[in-house]
């Protein structure tokens, strides 16, 4: 997966023609091996260029934050995803060239991939570079997923953006080396499941645990990273994720995390909040990302800029 955002400074009409001759020319520089998405930043929307998104701001700095600036939010995210590495990259590189050639400049890029991908009982899974595996908390069906991420008429969206989704990306360093250190039990009970996703009171995967059996965090610390997540499992965040891991080179690795919500307060930002104080601040540091909007199917958000 390759992530690339985009600037671009000019006016309305000047970023409508833009934007339509970058999105035709990187959904032909994906080819057949490649899917390309798209997410809208805020500084898309300033002045007069068309109806913003209404919760879509410059994503803030949270507790623990260092973020870059000039690895962090911009006008215009494009995403080319697939099964094979190089055919990401040489499709990566071919949008890079159509963006130059419509008048788009790079901020920030980043490469990322998912080890050990798979599919078990309907959700993708893959490992991180702490050796756990995620995925596990997103849901299973396809209505499910759509209730969590697809903004609906009657939530004071404009018209364009029905259909759409509010996408949070934050590339989080990892201190693998200090992480190491720690026992495997112990890296357990910061993260609140076995390695292998199981719960740490002996639930089934398949199922959700009973925190409020464990009230003084026993079995489950309290301050663990999915207990604090989500305290009521049988009432989970509003959000599905989808991370990839990365590496930069010189002990700069971690994921690229992205989650897709219908709302950001009740997803994303409820969640964050409740990670204040969690055991796993210590090992993780994000350090860019952004707030970005999924259109929805179709060019009526470009035809907006217009």
């Amino acid at each position: 997966m390759g992530v690339l955002v985009l600037d671009r400074g000019q006016s309305g009409g000047e970023v409508g023609r833009a934007a339509r001759a970058l999105v035709e020319g990187a959904r032909s520089a994906g080819g057949v091996d490649s899917a390309v998405g798209f997410g809208l930043g805020a500084s898309l929307f300033e002045g007069d260029r068309a109806p913003s998104p209404r919760q879509l701001r410059v994503m803030p700095s949270f507790a623990g934050d260092l973020l870059d600036p000039a690895r962090s939010h911009g006008d215009l995210l494009v995403r080319v995803a697939g099964e094979d590495a190089e055919a990401v990259r040489e499709a990566v590189e071919r949008v890079k060239t159509v963006a130059a050639e419509a008048g788009w400049v790079v901020r920030w890029a980043i490469e990322g991939f998912r080890a050990d991908n798979r599919v078990e009982e309907g959700r993708g899974l893959s490992r991180n570079p702490f050796d756990f595996t995620e995925g596990f908390g997103n849901p299973v069906s396809e209505r499910e997923v759509a209730d969590r991420v697809v903004v609906r008429e009657g939530q004071g969206e404009p018209e364009w953006a029905v259909g759409g989704s509010y996408q949070v990306v934050r590339v989080i360093r990892f201190a693998t080396e200090l992480w190491d250190k720690d026992s495997v039990d112990e890296q357990e009970r910061i993260v609140g499941r076995r390695r292998d996703g199981r719960w740490l009171d002996g639930a089934p995967v398949s199922e959700e645990p009973n925190f409020a059996a464990d009230p003084k965090g026993r079995l489950t610390p309290l301050d663990s990273h999915v207990r604090l997540a989500a305290p009521d499992r049988r009432n989970p965040p509003p959000l599905v994720r989808r991370s990839y891991s990365y590496d930069r080179g010189d002990g700069d690795t971690g994921i690229i995390f992205n989650c897709y919500q219908r709302d950001l307060v009740e997803g994303f930002e409820a969640v964050q909040k409740r990670l204040e104080g969690e055991a796993l601040a210590k090992y993780v540091l994000t350090t860019g990302g952004g707030y970005f909007f999924v259109p929805p199917p179709g060019d009526a958000w470009i035809d907006a800029l217009s």
